[in-house]
């Protein structure tokens, strides 16, 4: 079984930073790619940045239009854990925000890995909080 754990997030004043770290745990893990989901309140859940990579090599990164240039998504092999660095916060950042693993089925073409049925599994999800 595959354990996603988030962490690193918190109450931060606008223009400020956050890390968060998503660690695997479980069997033998070797995702397809992994995710950035995040949902405020009353709103549904959205796609905020994937990385795929295979070894050393990191294939392509992507970015929600509302974070790229903000937002950086990173991975540690050796500690199998994935980061999202987030700079600049804005007060419409504040949302739970979820880790995700893909394992790569089903690919639909463009767009693959920017909706939650491209995972296969989810952490329990960070809260992320800016004040204005």
């Amino acid at each position: 079984q595959v354990q996603l754990v988030e962490s690193g997030g918190g109450l931060v004043q606008t223009g400020g930073s956050l890390r968060l770290s998503c660690a695997a745990s479980g069997r033998t893990f070797s995702p397809y790619a992994m995710g950035w989901f995040r949902q405020a309140p009353g709103k549904e859940r959205e796609f905020v940045a994937a990385i795929r990579w295979s070894g050393s090599i990191t294939y392509y990164v992507v970015y929600a239009d509302s974070v790229k240039g903000r937002f950086t998504i990173s991975k540690d092999n050796a500690k199998n854990t994935v980061y999202l660095q987030m700079n600049s916060l804005k007060p419409e950042d504040t949302a739970v925000y979820y880790c995700a693993a893909s394992l790569g089925r089903d690919y639909h073409g463009p767009g693959y890995l920017r909706f939650d049925y491209d995972y296969d599994y989810w952490g329990q999800g960070t809260q992320v909080t800016v004040s204005s």
